[in-house]
C-alpha cells in the first residue's frame, strides 16, 4: 500500500521520499509546487500541503501509511482527516527539545503534534532528532572568509545528518515492531562548536579561526536577524547547558539502520562546495 510523505520537498521529507523509492515502496509526495519539487519519477505527485488541510482528504485517500512533517497549527485538522480516511499508521518527525519547558523552545510544537497523533489513535512511532549538521550550513561565509565567531565554542552536542534521520524513518514506515516507539536520534559522535571549526578546517584543508562572542555579543546577533527573542534565549540556554552537560550519542541510529551513523567529518565532505 501506498505511503504518503508530506513536507516532500522539505528539508527531511525529500530525503524520505527517496529512501522509500529506492527500497521499492509505492510513495505518494505532497508537494505545493511540483514543476519545482524535482521529486523521482517514481513517486506519485499531489498537489497540496498541511497548511491547507482541505488539500489532504485526496492525497491521503488509498495511502497505509504516513510520514507526518511537524506542523503544530494543523495537525488536529490532518489527524481528522486521515482518521476519516481509515489511516492507521503514522511516523511522525518530533524533536529531542519535547518537554524542556521553555517558552522559546522548538518542543512546544513537537509535544503538540505528537499529543494530536497519540490522542488520535494511530499506530505511531516518534522520532526525535537532536541539532542538524546542517545547521552549520548557516556559517559558509564565515568559513569562507576564514573564521567562525559563535558564543559557548566548548558547547557539546550529538549533531545528526538528516540523511540518517530521513533513513531512520523509512526504515520504521516499512518494517514491523516500532508502534509505539519514541525514538531519540543523534549522531554517531559529541562534538564542540569549536571542535566543528576544527573539522571544517580539516577536511576544507584551510585556516579557519574560531572567535569566541560573549553571550550578549551573540544575542544581539539573532536578534537582529529578527529571530524572537525568546528562541534566541533558549538556544543559548541550550549551548549553556551543553557546557555543563555534554550531549551523549544514543546510538539510536546505528542500532535500526545497522550500520554508522554519519559523522561530521563525513557531512562536510560530501559539501564541500557549500563552503568552498
Amino acid at each position: 500500500m501506498t505511503i504518503l510523505v508530506t513536507g516532500a520537498t522539505g528539508s527531511v521529507g525529500r530525503l524520505v521520499v527517496d529512501e522509500l523509492v529506492a527500497a521499492g515502496a509505492p510513495v505518494r509526495a505532497l508537494t505545493v509546487d511540483p514543476s519545482r519539487a524535482s521529486l523521482p519519477a517514481e513517486a506519485e505527485v499531489v498537489v497540496g500541503s498541511l497548511a491547507k488541510p482541505s488539500t489532504l482528504p485526496v492525497a491521503l485517500k488509498g495511502v497505509s501509511a504516513v510520514y507526518l512533517a511537524p506542523m503544530a497549527r494543523t495537525v488536529r485538522r490532518f489527524c481528522e482527516l486521515a482518521s476519516e480516511a481509515g489511516i492507521e499508521r503514522v511516523v511522525a518527525l518530533s524533536g529531542s527539545s519535547v518537554g524542556d519547558g521553555h517558552e522559546g523552545s522548538s518542543g512546544n510544537e513537537y509535544a503538540a503534534v505528537e499529543a494530536a497523533v497519540r490522542d488520535a489513535g494511530f499506530a505511531w512511532t516518534f522520532l526525535r532528532p537532536g541539532v542538524f549538521m546542517n545547521n552549520t550550513l548557516d556559517w559558509a561565509d564565515m568559513v569562507r572568509a576564514g573564521e567562525v565567531a559563535m558564543a559557548y565554542g566548548d558547547a557539546t552536542q550529538t549533531p545528526i545528518d538528516l540523511g540518517d534521520i530521513a533513513a531512520v524513518a523509512a526504515r520504521v514506515l516499512l518494517s514491523e515492531g516500532h508502534v509505539g516507539e519514541t525514538y531519540v536520534l543523534s549522531g554517531p559522535s559529541a562534538i564542540s562548536l569549536r571542535g566543528q571549526v576544527a573539522t571544517l578546517e580539516s577536511v576544507l584543508g584551510k585556516e579557519i579561526r574560531f572567535r569566541e562572542l560573549t553571550r550578549a555579543e551573540q544575542r544581539a546577533q539573532w536578534i537582529g536577524y529578527g529571530i524572537p527573542e525568546a528562541a534566541v534565549d533558549w538556544l543559548l540556554d541550550g549551548f549553556e547547558e551543553t557546557l555543563r552537560h555534554p550531549q551523549v550519542p544514543t546510538g539510536v541510529v546505528e542500532e535500526l539502520l545497522g550500520r554508522p551513523g554519519t559523522t561530521y567529518a563525513q557531512w562536510v565532505a560530501a559539501r564541500r562546495d557549500v563552503f568552498a
